[in-house]
């Protein structure tokens, strides 16, 4: 008798085999734009900052700009639009993968090494130093600090570096960091210089280094501004008088310099709760610089204790969301790059506020996100970005991983039991999952 096959109608559906598809991944490890990919709290904040530095710039030039030009929100609107571009070069920046920068860090760091020597050659001479290209608008200090943590980030996170060796760590990282702070001091501009030393140096000591290593660095970079201290008093006097000011301030504030006198009046017309958005009169009459070096002590005058504390709340949680941000990272290159930029942020924030406090002698610093500023808040902004960059990095690196997973609990539900390998053509289509 021969075996046929039985009718469909009579095969228990049991027995039919299933149909296998792989599972559908879930939304968040589909594809994402590139919207849905940027750090939401680094963005907001980083928001808010910019909001409150529109305010404060009018409240602190109307009079200034209705004067000059005839008009109340000229010079707003020339920080307006300096905002914009920085918002432009910041979605840019985070738009570029973060390896990309590490292939460029050299050049980049090359190109800011040029910047501060054709400063010293062919710079803008302003209030007895020379910080300046193209009539003002373009500081390559601010530039150098950047860059300066693009390098470092790319050199300290390469395999092939020895952080603890003193050849192979200690040594050149001492000299790149001299050679950019002797440049700076030269112009003088001792406030860079500080923010760059304090920066590459958390970047050291977070790359492996240990206190005897950061010890060394210290002592070299105190031997060299003393042994320039001679030169910096015949090309900027006024540093050696701020230094010798803030000193006797500390016993008398009476004695203290001109400007920590007159920041120190400005929060103390304040107090607790301010005068009121606008009515500051210390920027009228005799507060330096309210719109950049000045603004916090504006803050302080109208928005009291209280709107200045808010303010700097604003900035811790910002530096917290980096240094998470940071945490996250796939690479030590990534990590030391959004930390490097946290910290830089943070530590020239904090350097503005100890003067207008003063804490610290004047240095010259702009407020982050807040000072009218050209160059110094679009390279700002650029950093934001980079920060940014390394927050789209991480999601992308842990949709693909999701991703791989999914498909590889697919493949061992098969007879075979084991994972297959991803072919070319699925890296590449992972790579490419966020836009």
């Amino acid at each position: 008798m021969t075996d046929r096959p039985l009718p469909p109608q009579f095969i228990d559906e049991a027995y039919q085999p299933a149909e296998r598809t792989a599972p559908r991944p879930r939304a968040d490890a589909q594809k994402l734009t590139f919207w849905a990919s940027l750090d939401k709290t680094t963005l907001f904040f980083t928001g808010l900052l910019l909001s409150i530095g529109v305010m404060m710039v009018f409240s602190t030039t109307f009079d200034w700009s209705l004067q000059d030009y005839d008009n109340e929100v000229t010079i707003t609107m020339m920080h307006v639009r300096n905002v914009l571009i920085g918002i432009v070069v910041m979605l840019l920046f985070a738009r570029v993968e973060p390896q990309w920068f590490q292939r460029l860090s050299l050049l980049i760091m090359m190109s800011a090494v040029s910047f501060l020597i054709a400063v010293l050659l062919f710079g803008d001479d302003t209030f007895g130093a020379r910080r300046a290209l193209i009539d003002g608008r373009f500081q390559p200090g601010e530039f150098a600090e950047l860059a300066t943590i693009i390098y470092l980030a790319a050199w300290l996170g390469s395999k092939k570096t020895n952080v603890r060796s003193f050849t192979g760590g200690l040594l050149p990282f001492t000299v790149i960091v001299l050679v950019v702070i002797t440049l700076l001091l030269l112009q003088p501009d001792l406030s860079v210089a500080m923010t760059v030393f304090i920066t590459a140096a958390a970047m050291f000591f977070l790359a492996g280094a240990d206190l005897r290593q950061i010890g060394v660095v210290i002592i070299a970079v105190l031997f060299t501004g003393l042994t320039m201290f001679p030169v910096l008093q015949n090309i900027a006097p006024y540093a050696t008088y701020r230094v010798e000011s803030w000193v006797v301030g500390l016993g008398d504030l009476t004695q203290a310099s001109y400007h920590t006198q007159q920041a120190a009046i400005a929060f103390s017309y304040g107090g607790w709760t301010g005068v009121g958005l606008g009515e500051s009169q210390a920027k009228f009459r005799a507060l330096p610089a309210p719109h950049t070096d000045s603004i916090f002590a504006v803050i302080g005058e109208e928005l009291g204790v209280l709107g200045a504390g808010i303010l700097i709340a604003l900035y811790v949680v910002l530096c917290i969301r980096g240094v998470q941000i940071s945490q996250q990272a796939i690479n030590t290159y990534s990590m030391l790059l959004a930390i490097g930029v946290t910290v830089w942020v943070i530590i020239r924030a904090a350097l503005n506020i100890a003067v207008m406090t003063g804490l610290i002698p004047p240095t010259g610093l702009p407020l982050p996100f807040i000072s009218y500023g050209g160059s110094s808040l679009v390279v700002m902004m650029a950093g934001i970005g980079l920060l940014l960059g390394v927050h789209r990095q991480t999601l992308r690196h842990q949709n693909t991983t999701e991703r791989r997973q999914t498909v590889a609990n697919y493949d061992r539900s098969r007879r075979n039991r084991r994972a297959r390998l991803p072919r070319a053509g699925n890296r590449r289509s992972d790579e490419q999952t966020i836009s």
